[in-house]
């Protein structure tokens, strides 16, 4: 299974904001954070992973584990990092424990990705994918990877990064657009860039987003008591020639960039991801050795 699904869409094309600076009484230059301008929120998260639901003929019996989320400003750029811990059961073979660590360092003006992801099968490394990726506007850009030596990519004209490609779906919502086509990059494998269209769905009424999670202590509600939308999207792989998509997911998108559910549809079974808690990261903090 695929476990980079969250990091496609984180979420996450052109960043539709101009990097700006401002001047310290000390002299110091301090760069400012486009996110805020959105109303970008960073923080830490920590959801759920289940099956939801699985075809007849299906090897998946179970799936259960959790996934945690960080993403934060550093340095002129977005920080993100997500560690899945995840069980999988089949109906005639060992169950199976996939961890996997998955870090990028995203630029603010969306050309330059940092990206590192390792994999675990029962505790043993079997995948280490570690590269630093080139994307441009007006011409092709170019992924090489450290892990594994050699290994390059081509990114066409226009390849967005994982927030480049958060902001831009956000900003069509604001549109009153109801589709977005892209070509995204995020590292997490060796497969390289892929193909995500994406249907933007109606708001969702804020009654219904905190019915979901009364109850619930470990949930900060001011990073979900806001405008929200239902988001589908369908993920091509640019090397192959295929009508149907590899995977699809829904989501609910919050305009501060926090994704509160998911459910991952996959051939012949299908995978929820609900939030379970989450809380506030200070900026300041992680931007103090930039100024």
């Amino acid at each position: 299974m695929k476990d980079s699904y969250l990091m496609r869409f984180a979420f996450p094309l052109f960043l539709l904001i101009a990097l700006t600076y401002a001047t310290h009484s000390s002299g110091a230059t301090e760069i400012q954070r486009p996110g805020e301008a959105l109303g970008f929120a960073p923080h830490k998260a920590l959801y759920a992973v289940k099956l939801q639901s699985a075809k007849s003929g299906s090897q998946i019996i179970n799936i259960d584990g959790h996934m945690y989320y960080d993403w934060t400003y550093e340095c002129g750029a977005w920080s993100s990092k997500h560690r899945f811990n995840v069980l999988y059961e089949y109906a005639d073979s060992p169950a199976m424990r996939i961890s996997s660590d998955f870090s990028n360092y995203e630029d603010y003006n969306g050309s330059t990705l940092n990206y590192s992801t390792i994999r675990y099968q029962d505790g043993k490394q079997y995948e280490n994918v570690r590269g630093h990726a080139t994307a441009f506007a007006d011409k092709k850009g170019e992924a090489i990877y450290n892990e594994p030596p050699g290994l390059t990519q081509t990114l066409p004209v226009g390849t967005l990064y994982p927030m480049a490609h958060t902001i831009k779906v956000l900003n069509a919502a604001k549109d009153g657009q109801k589709f977005l086509n892209a070509t995204v990059f995020d590292g997490s494998d060796e497969d390289g860039p892929v193909e995500i269209n994406a249907f933007i769905g109606k708001q969702i009424e804020r009654a219904d987003i905190m019915d979901q999670i009364k109850d619930n202590k470990a949930l900060d509600e001011t990073l979900i008591d806001g405008n929200a939308r239902q988001i589908q999207l369908a993920f091509f792989p640019l090397n192959k020639q295929q009508d149907l998509a590899d995977y699809e997911m829904s989501l609910t998108l919050h305009d501060n960039s926090v994704i509160s559910d998911m459910v991952i549809d996959y051939s012949d079974f299908s995978v929820s991801q609900t939030l379970v808690a989450i809380e506030p990261v200070d900026p300041t903090e992680t931007t103090k050795a930039c100024q």
